[in-house]
């Protein structure tokens, strides 16, 4: 009898390791994202049983980023997460980078004109945009998709500048621009808004839809791609784009929008707001992106982990009853902060965060000694920094005075007698205390001087 309870449990263990195996594979049908909220949702909107059937099929998706800033934001990554999952799915995602359109302007929820940006610029964010998507579709396969038994489809990131730079404008008007209808695109919302808006609206960024209709032409002659994703504030954009290519191919296409991230007081998230958290570190460190997860309201919670994690439904539950039993621990903050900043710096940038908020929040002297002289000076940048030569005999009070801690030798001596100042996390008392290696000046040739909690005073000392 033992034995056969024995076995019965290998056997559930074995089938419950196979089910957190398959659901951490994304379900094919792409509609399942729904479920998720990773997809808000569908055009067209009626779904027969052909069409759930096609959208369970292999498919290749897209997703258009127009480089009018050198960096993503993290509502765009909320479109890569929606393509991610298609990848694992077994979908093939294409990523267009818009060297084109980028100088078109996209009026969607705009008041004004985009302010023209020149080739050279935009060339400069295509590179760096396209770095980006490089760098977290390959974290994303390193660090989530390793353990799968099973090869990823290719990801393709494209340059629509490659397939507009060869056409002169009368060849693209005569014979792709005659399958446009003026009254169709007079109706979608974001021309309509900025027709009544008193700017108005440029035939220019009039002419985005038409760009990016044919994007979706070019790919699907020439990648079979059948799927587009966007915001959902691209809607109007989509369904010009599905309009004409239906006109043109006579298939199943679809459209599917994914919501735009608002932060907890209901703002948008995004390059044109004030609260932007951008995907490259030198626009947002990873130790930034990091704390803004990290002590996001237990209210945001089950809808990051919906839409930033690879995690199963069933892990998700667990993560959140976690969190009503100890709320205090935040492990689920800590899951979300790790796994997104893992996607997007890799390793690396989560260890640099990590180390930083051990540096920065628990007072860590052993993260401090490993800090690099730039991390130093970013992470400290609102902090005075100084560079000293080490003098045999150098005094507490004399530091603090030559870096301008106190005013003079006296106010020194009387205030670090009075437990005001810290070196290195650590209080000391002794003006006359002579500062020594190791101890005082750590490996990295850094000795930190605080006054309370924020007013830190840095000092690098050279040979």
């Amino acid at each position: 009898m033992t034995s056969l309870k024995l076995s019965l449990r290998l056997c559930q263990r074995a089938i419950m390791s196979l089910h957190r195996s398959y659901c951490s594979v994304s379900p094919r049908n792409v509609l399942n994202l729904r479920e998720r909220g990773v997809i808000h949702s569908i055009f067209p909107t009626t779904l027969t049983h052909e069409v759930e059937r096609h959208l369970g099929e292999p498919l290749t998706v897209y997703c258009g980023f127009d480089p009018t800033a050198d960096s993503l934001h993290i509502g765009n990554l909320l479109a890569i997460m929606a393509m991610l999952h298609c990848q694992r799915a077994g979908h093939s995602p294409i990523c267009v980078v818009g060297g084109t359109t980028a100088r078109i302007g996209d009026p969607s929820g705009r008041k004004n004109d985009r302010v023209p940006l020149s080739e050279e610029v935009v060339n400069k964010n295509v590179a760096s945009i396209t770095e980006s998507l490089e760098r977290i579709f390959s974290n994303h396969q390193k660090f989530f998709w390793k353990k799968q038994n099973k090869e990823l489809p290719q990801v393709r990131i494209l340059n629509n500048n490659d397939w507009y730079s060869q056409r002169s404008m009368v060849d693209f008007l005569s014979t792709l621009g005659r399958k446009f209808r003026i009254g169709s695109m007079m109706h979608r919302e974001s021309v309509k808004a900025r027709l009544e808006s008193e700017e108005g609206l440029s035939l220019t960024e009039f002419t985005y839809q038409v760009f990016q209709a044919c994007d979706w032409l070019h790919l699907y002659e020439n990648y079979k791609c059948s799927v587009q994703i966007g915001g959902s504030d691209q809607l109007g954009n989509i369904i010009s784009g599905y309009e004409f290519i239906t006109k043109t191919h006579k298939k199943l296409f679809f459209g599917l929008m994914v919501p735009l991230l608002t932060a907890p007081n209901g703002e948008k998230l995004g390059k044109s707001a004030n609260n932007s958290l951008w995907l490259n570190p030198d626009r947002t460190t990873p130790f930034r992106l990091y704390q803004y997860l990290i002590n996001l309201p237990d209210t945001e919670v089950e809808k990051y982990l919906k839409l930033f994690t690879f995690l199963t439904n069933q892990e998700i539950q667990d993560y959140l009853a976690d969190m009503r039993e100890r709320p205090e621990l935040r492990k689920s903050q800590k899951k979300i902060a790790e796994d997104i900043v893992k996607l997007v710096h890799g390793e690396v940038g989560l260890e640099q965060a990590v180390r930083w908020t051990e540096v920065f929040f628990q007072h860590k002297v052993e993260s401090l000694a490993l800090l690099t002289d730039l991390e130093v000076k970013v992470l400290f940048k609102n902090s005075s920094f100084t560079s000293l030569p080490l003098v045999p005999g150098l005094t507490l009070a004399n530091v603090c005075s030559k870096i301008n801690v106190f005013k003079n030798i006296d106010e020194a001596e009387k205030k670090i007698r009075s437990g005001q100042l810290k070196v290195n996390f650590h209080s000391e008392t002794n003006p006359q205390m002579v500062l020594r290696e190791n101890e005082h000046i750590l490996p990295n040739d850094i000795t930190l001087f605080s006054l309370g909690k924020k007013v830190h005073y840095v000092v690098k000392w050279v040979s």
